[in-house]
């Protein structure tokens, strides 16, 4: 292991560490919301660019698919290392190509504008999630990572609110703001830290006290093994099955947009409070947090704990959500065109004063909440059972399964929807579609289940392989 070359005394230091944390959960979030902004735009996109709403929905399909896809050509890139120039690259990459596919002209230049920004994603999940990996200890992996996994979850928020509230008469808007904000904070870029690989390893601490580095680093032959670890099989199966349930959810901003377009409300004022329930009904997933720090004490007591209370999260959710989906939107008292603003505080004030939205909104922030300590304990867990240089491509791996998943979650439950829409009047053809894709939350309780057989021991082998590695090259 070789001794690491001088610093600044800032340098790394605790101050130096927030700040790069700081950075990359803010990018974190900016990317997700840029795979949320066109979602409730859908009906004005392709009224704009003269296709059908089918069509853009199958860009934004395919834009989950390819970051998956890229995430693990870039996650494999980050492990053999340069995680920080790697960054700079991605991060450009999608915050231009997004700028760009605002100014779309034609739908042939959105497509094209929207895969190349997939592409820059995908580095932000594998290669940032390898780089906020070494600055967590294991003890606490679970807590930091419901804070990773919180800037996503805020970003996708965000990025439904800001597409619902300035592109209802203008969707370029909230591409052009989204894109901006990219660029700004891939500047902080230049000033952060890209830790060592393997720092937060207690076996390691003794290495990096003593000024000595962890230098090993993934090769082609370890990539092909990844999927050897039963752990990483169980835990990349789960989210398969989770992400059609969870592509499914993408269009929840268009089942409150036609619950309220069914209230007699026109399309602009619909998509703005569809945008806003949206919104307001994912509070729940700040218990990512929560869920998190229970994660990390069970998982002291116990190496099953991560996967056991992410089964127990999964199933619990399904009856909320089934009663979210049915529960009537009524009663509404919504300014029907009037100002941003107005519609804003008739949207909050209806969540107290209303009693059906007051109900769905308890019942998505329940559903929210338990789905919310999946999260950060699968993040955790690609942790404990993998080596360090490794995490890059696992995550990688993993989140090209999600997408597969959700890219067809989404894609198949908007064709469902319109097979139901031949039988059912909208929104209960939108209902039943969400209804029946929450399904495949089973399966991924069990496969978490499964997952809580082998980690203990894949956890053992990687606790004592790094200290072996610390024990067998002593510093120079």
């Amino acid at each position: 292991m070789a001794r690491r070359g001088a610093r600044p005394a800032w340098w790394g230091g605790r101050r130096h560490t927030w700040f790069t944390v700081a950075v990359f959960v803010v990018l974190a979030s900016l990317d997700n919301a840029a795979l949320g902004v066109p979602i409730p735009l859908i009906p004005v996109i392709s009224e704009d660019l003269g296709v059908s709403e089918a069509s853009i929905g199958f860009v934004t399909a395919l834009s989950i698919l390819i970051v998956g896809v890229a995430s693990v050509v870039w996650g494999f890139l980050g492990d053999r290392g340069g995680r920080k120039r790697l960054l700079l690259y991605g991060t450009f990459t999608w915050s231009i190509a997004f700028f760009f596919a605002g100014l779309s002209g034609s739908y042939l230049q959105y497509l094209v504008f929207e895969i190349i920004a997939a592409v820059g994603m995908g580095c932000i999940a594998s290669v940032g999630f390898s780089v906020i990996s070494d600055f967590v200890p294991p003890r606490r992996r679970g807590l930091m990572m419901g804070m990773w996994g919180l800037s996503q979850g805020v970003g996708v928020g965000g990025g439904l609110l800001l597409g619902g509230l300035l592109g209802a008469e203008n969707w370029s808007a909230p591409f052009f703001l989204v894109a901006a904000a990219g660029l700004a904070f891939a500047a902080l870029y230049f000033g952060a830290y890209d830790p060592e690989r393997g720092r937060s390893e207690e076996e390691l601490a003794g290495v990096f006290a003593a000024g000595g580095g962890y230098e090993h680093t993934i090769t082609a032959g370890d990539a092909l093994r990844l999927l050897q670890v039963r752990s990483n099989v169980w835990l990349i199966a789960q989210g398969f099955t989770a992400q059609f349930a969870y592509g499914a959810l993408i269009w929840l901003p268009l089942m409150f947009t036609a619950k309220v377009e069914a209230q007699g409300y026109s399309l602009e004022t619909a998509i703005i409070v569809g945008s806003l329930f949206a919104v307001i009904f994912q509070v729940g997933g700040l218990f990512s947090l929560l869920g998190g720090h229970i994660g990390d004490r069970w998982q002291r007591r116990d190496p099953r704990g991560r996967a056991l209370l992410s089964a127990i999260g999964i199933l619990g959710a399904i009856p909320f959500y089934l009663g979210l989906f049915f529960l009537p939107m009524r009663e509404l008292d919504i300014p029907d065109g009037g100002e941003t603003a107005a519609v804003i505080w008739a949207v909050a004030v209806s969540v107290v004063t209303n009693p059906w939205v007051a109900g769905a909104f308890v019942l998505g922030l329940v559903a929210v909440a338990l789905t919310a300590v999946d999260a950060p304990n699968w993040f955790a867990l690609i942790n404990d059972v993998n080596l360090p240089e490794h995490r890059g491509t696992t995550f990688g791996l993993g989140n090209l399964t999600f997408s597969v998943g959700r890219s067809l979650g989404t894609g198949v439950t908007g064709a469902t929807f319109g097979y139901l829409a031949v039988l059912y009047p909208e929104p209960l053809n939108i209902v039943l579609g969400l209804a029946l894709f929450q399904v495949f939350f089973l399966p991924t309780a069990f496969f978490y289940y499964r997952a809580s057989k082998t980690t203990p021991r894949d956890i053992a082998r990687v606790k004592a392989t790094l200290a072996s590695r610390a024990r067998a090259q002593p510093l120079a």
